[in-house]
């Protein structure tokens, strides 16, 4: 994977969502062009579909010949990885996945996330397993991981040490009920917004706009923003480092505007 440094990257869940359809993608556009069209708009794209199914070499080299260069897409890695009770076991379905023809999207391959159920209670030895089958390279391509968890007994130190330890970023989850940690654990960032509302025109107010674009240029920087909670008092290393923003889920309807609004005052 090519890696460009100190880099913000927006966007959304997915391109195919009916309603966008003369909301965000203009009247009279194909389906078939649809992916084209958000990647002019927006820097990158997080995939569901790949944890629900798998996707073929040609299926990943389409996608990437549709966007232009600098945009990347973020893949959710496969359920059968995640939704099981002894994660050291998911080798075999982890492979699978990277085989599946994830590396046809060349630099366009961003984060693989590893996106976990509520119920999923924090195991050291347990994620600790897990960690140590996810590869930092493939098929000569470098690849960068991100967990997402949701229950509470991640906020340890414990954890974020040992995400530190793997080099694996901890998805930082803006939800009115998710576990939320803030804290930086990988050379990149990645933050998963959910609190839009589909009233306002930019699915979120301007100021909340402002307030995120002024942390997004912080962790662009190295820095920490000071009003998000973390669990490891101690800093990370101040480095510089690309930030993956996605708005997601509440207020999908405004999600592709709320993504066009932070890339504007991002630039």
């Amino acid at each position: 994977m090519t890696k460009t440094l100190t880099k913000p990257y927006c966007g959304v869940g997915g391109w195919t969502y009916e309603p966008w359809r003369g909301v965000f993608y203009p009247k009279g556009l194909t389906h078939a062009r649809e992916l084209e069209y958000a990647g002019q708009k927006l820097t990158s794209i997080e995939v569901n579909g790949t944890f629900y199914s798998t996707q073929s070499p040609k299926t990943f080299a389409k996608w990437a010949s549709e966007v232009p260069n600098g945009f990347v897409f973020s893949l959710k890695g496969p359920r059968y990885a995640v939704n099981r009770r002894v994660l050291g076991e998911a080798g075999d379905s982890i492979k699978r996945f990277l085989e599946s023809g994830i590396t046809e999207l060349g630099p366009k391959l961003g984060p693989l996330l590893w996106q976990f159920a509520p119920h999923k209670k924090f195991d050291e030895a347990d994620f600790g397993a897990f960690l140590d089958l996810l590869p930092t390279t493939f098929n000569g391509h470098g690849l960068r991981h991100v967990i997402e968890v949701r229950n509470d007994t991640f906020k340890t130190p414990a954890f974020i040490a040992l995400a530190r330890k793997h080099k694996v970023a901890i998805c930082y989850a803006e939800h009115d009920s998710y576990t939320e940690i803030a804290d930086i654990t990988a050379d990149f960032v990645y933050a998963r917004l959910q609190k839009g509302d589909e009233k306002l025109k930019a699915g979120y107010p301007p100021k909340a706009l402002d307030a995120w674009a002024k942390r997004v240029e912080t962790w662009l920087k190295g820095g920490e923003p000071a009003d998000l909670p973390r669990i490891d008092k101690k800093s990370a290393p101040k480095k510089p480092r690309d930030v993956f923003v996605y708005f997601i889920h509440e207020a999908k309807l405004r999600a592709p505007a709320a993504a066009m609004a932070l890339i504007e005052r991002l630039k």
